[in-house]
């Protein structure tokens, strides 16, 4: 892939996948968006309209919603919703270049292995999209804050193919590094998205509402807790501080960012609870440890799911 043109599969045009298309679009790689709905007609109609603090983009980009038609792709990068993860893997199946990677996005810690059962552990890298951003209306999007991928193998090397994924991403500006230890990188990221994601969307608050409501602020302390207890029983490596880290960030930096799945309840889509609490309630019974503020929001969550309409 260095210095080459690369065809690349954005499974999933959201928010995250659309802004990671469009800046390896403007990059001049060969980009194609799998996306449905308003949100494709969007797309082929008029392009990709963002709205960003790293520079508005406007910008055409091939989209379509049978990504087969347009195969074969060196990269594809695995976006949907972690609930429509077998779907998606059907859909793509036969779609990689000998040689490709299909790199997940996704939200949670057990999507990699569900990939690497179908298309083969060699193929798959995890990675975690670093990065604020909200799809105000079809095609549109607000880009807030960060905006980087980190990724890495599942077996922790830095192979070659991994550095040219790197090159594909630096030259987009969307490179954060390549992680020696995905898995903990992807637990970390849940600590994140398993506090925020959940009481946001439970209580339709922005970040910032959340942080300066003191008892707000306690709670999602206490899930991080929760949830990193659990990350370290499965052998991620987090620092003590990583708390009291993300909180700082959060309040600098995220105040004004409405979470995915908060924007998932708004539109009527179905909410990612066992991505985002239900893998830690798992692996929590797995190692014989309390999280019982996260069993709390992950039936909630599931109660106020209640099955929605899925749009695109």
């Amino acid at each position: 892939m260095k210095g080459e043109k690369v065809r690349i599969l954005v499974m999933g045009a959201g928010a995250v996948g659309a802004y990671f298309g469009a800046r390896m679009q403007a990059a001049g790689e060969d980009v194609v968006l799998c996306a449905r709905g308003e949100n494709l007609r969007a797309i082929r109609e008029h392009g990709l309209d963002i709205t960003s603090i790293r520079g508005d983009l406007r910008i055409e980009v091939t989209a379509t919603d049978t990504p087969c038609d347009l195969a074969p792709y060196d990269l594809i990068l695995f976006c949907v919703k972690a609930y429509d993860t077998d779907a998606a893997a059907k859909a793509i199946s036969g779609c990689l270049n000998p040689g490709g990677a299909i790199l997940t996005l996704q939200n949670g810690v057990e999507n990699e292995a569900k990939l690497a059962a179908i298309f083969g552990r060699g193929t798959v890298m995890g990675g975690n999209a670093r990065v604020g951003v909200e799809m105000v209306a079809p095609g549109k999007i607000v880009h807030l804050s960060t905006g980087h991928i980190d990724f890495g193998e599942l077996d922790s090397r830095e192979t070659d193919h991994a550095k040219s994924i790197a090159e594909v991403f630096r030259r987009a500006g969307i490179l954060g590094q390549i992680s020696a230890d995905i898995m903990t990188a992807r637990w970390d990221k849940l600590i994140w998205n398993g506090a925020f994601n959940t009481v946001t969307t439970l209580t339709r608050r922005r970040v910032g509402e959340i942080l300066d409501d003191p008892e707000g602020l306690k709670l999602l302390r206490t899930l991080m807790q929760e949830i990193v207890n659990v990350a370290r029983a499965e052998g991620a490596k987090i620092s003590d501080d990583r708390i009291d880290g993300y909180i700082a960030h959060s309040q600098k930096n995220l105040r004004e960012l409405k979470t995915s799945t908060q924007q998932d309840l708004e539109r009527g889509r179905a909410l990612e609870y066992e991505a985002l609490s239900g893998a830690v309630v798992r692996a929590a019974r797995r190692n014989g440890i309390s999280v019982p503020a996260v069993e709390t929001v992950y039936v909630l969550l599931r109660l106020l799911d209640g099955a929605p309409k899925r749009s695109a």
